[in-house]
């Protein structure tokens, strides 16, 4: 079924008619896009949700009592929730757990199953864009509690540094004074690495990257042909992100509603960044943001890390 959205359509048209086409990564996750990205988080060489995963399951108490009780915990991009749960059973008389998600549809899913997980938690989810400028709704601005922002999957890695300081700086308007931020981040390592974790040789990744176009023709009215693009991912060093994306195999046009769009052979769409930082790079940036370090957890293998942070 066809769902036409003026305002991806708006968007998308911007992107594509740059120099450089683009296209926002948040457009990846519809319904497919999200169950596609749920089978990479298990693939053997996709390390960020495991390793993050295993931080959770050894720390979540002591990130709990930095914490303290009565805290109101907020999740921008909260996704289906997986990662919160391992934390909300550690937590002291919570005030309130309030996930924020653009999708409707996940964002209803993923509140009944905490509400089953969690009967005694009081659930406030808001359906909202949490790269835009957030406003809570008044009755949960009004509940009393530390606020404690959660964000977890290195989500801010698909930001540009001057983007992930904006939302740092949002992110502490949010929280108000002495709130807290647990935050993870991919840290840099050996490019193979990424190679492997980001074009997958069972083709997942690709599935997620090319599910894009599918998502356009049917919300955009476009008329792209996934069998036309492949995908392609790699490690930009100087920039310190890995780039995803879609290459024109020859050259075509694709109509995107009522405006035309030449693709040369080899052109591409640029669909996703994911910079890496370094503890160091990391912990200046949030610095910039009037956000102090608390205490920072890696996996055992070094590859991630989850820091807590407290408005400066």
């Amino acid at each position: 079924m066809n769902t036409f959205h003026p305002q991806v359509l708006k968007e998308v048209l911007t992107g594509l008619s740059r120099s450089q086409k683009t296209i926002a990564p948040k457009y990846l996750y519809d319904k497919k896009g999200s169950e596609i990205f749920e089978k990479i988080c298990l693939l053997k060489d996709y390390y960020p949700n495991r390793a993050e995963k295993e931080i959770l399951d050894d720390h979540a108490q002591e990130m709990a009592k930095l914490i303290g009780p009565r805290a109101l915990i907020i999740e921008p991009g909260s996704g289906a929730g997986e990662k919160v749960r391992q934390l909300l059973p550690h937590l002291e008389k919570l005030v309130g757990y309030v996930p924020i998600e653009i999708s409707n549809e996940i964002l209803y899913r993923m509140t009944e199953e905490i509400h089953d997980e969690f009967p005694k938690l009081k659930v406030l989810p808001v359906c909202a864009d949490f790269t835009k400028e957030l406003e809570l709704p008044q009755t949960i601005g009004a509940k009393k509690g530390k606020r404690v922002i959660f964000f977890p999957g290195s989500t801010i890695g698909n930001m540009s540094p001057t983007e992930a300081l904006h939302f740092l700086r949002r992110m502490g308007r949010l929280m108000g004074h002495k709130g807290g931020l647990l935050i993870g981040v991919d840290l840099k390592k050996d490019r193979d690495v990424f190679k492997r974790a980001y074009d997958d040789p069972e083709g997942v990744t690709a599935e997620f990257n090319l599910n894009l176009l599918e998502r356009l023709n049917r919300e955009t009215e476009a008329s792209f042909e996934p069998d036309n693009f492949v995908h392609e991912a790699f490690y930009n060093e100087e920039l310190g992100r890995v780039e995803m994306h879609l290459k024109s195999k020859k050259p075509q046009m694709v109509k995107v509603h009522e405006t035309v769009f030449r693709f040369k052979e080899g052109e591409t769409i640029h669909t996703e960044n994911s910079y890496k930082y370094s503890p160091d790079e990391f912990v200046s940036l949030c610095s910039r943001a009037k956000l102090k370090l608390v205490k920072k957890w890696k996996d055992h293998n070094q590859l991630f890390c989850v820091y807590y942070f407290e408005k400066d």
